[in-house]
């Protein structure tokens, strides 16, 4: 018998499960892989750090040849954006002509996002398209900024799990579940 996560306690509920996850991976694997043609030359850019866990499992259902690079990027606070954005580790693929696929955890304010994105365009790559796990629309700021494929729609509440941390922990659960609120208030 398996042992309870270690953070289970801490887990207000769980809002979409590990089964739920990985059925939906396979579905952008191939959502992707009909996206683009196989002479196209993918970057797939991981956002760091909360979407290392999804680009590792997307990355095995996408049927196309793809390269890996990695920004480590940070305008959050705590549990909210600061708005100013940080380029803490550069990308180290040279993009021009190339098709960015960003791959990025959850998809909030937009405002990182927009920030990435504006400062990829000036290395003028073939195309940029983004895919998220997490979609929390309520909360965008930069509307313009959207999901090409995207995992799942979630509500304005504090999420954890499967990559996604607060103050780097719980990244390791297998789902994703609302934080309880005495937790981080």
């Amino acid at each position: 018998m398996q042992k309870e996560h270690v953070y289970k306690k801490d887990i207000l509920e769980v809002i979409i499960t590990e089964k739920q996850i990985q059925k939906r991976i396979k579905e952008l694997g191939r959502e992707i892989t009909e996206a683009y043609d196989e002479s196209d030359d993918i970057v797939m850019l991981c956002i760091l750090r909360g979407a290392v866990l999804f680009m590792s499992d997307l990355s095995r259902q996408i049927n196309l040849p793809v390269v890996f690079d990695f920004m480590d990027v940070s305008s959050y606070e705590g549990t909210s954006s600061s708005g100013m954005v940080r380029i803490i580790k550069d990308l180290e693929e040279n993009i021009e002509g190339r098709d960015v696929l960003i791959i990025e955890d959850i998809m909030d304010t937009g405002l990182t996002l927009k920030h990435v994105i504006d400062l990829l365009k000036t290395r003028e790559p073939a195309s940029i398209k983004i895919a998220t796990l997490l979609d929390k629309p309520e909360r965008r700021v930069e509307k313009e900024v959207s999901a090409d494929f995207n995992g799942f729609e979630v509500p304005d509440k504090f999420v954890v799990g499967y990559g996604l941390d607060y103050q780097e922990k719980y990244r390791n659960l297998p789902y994703i579940g609302v934080l309880k609120k005495e937790l981080y208030i």
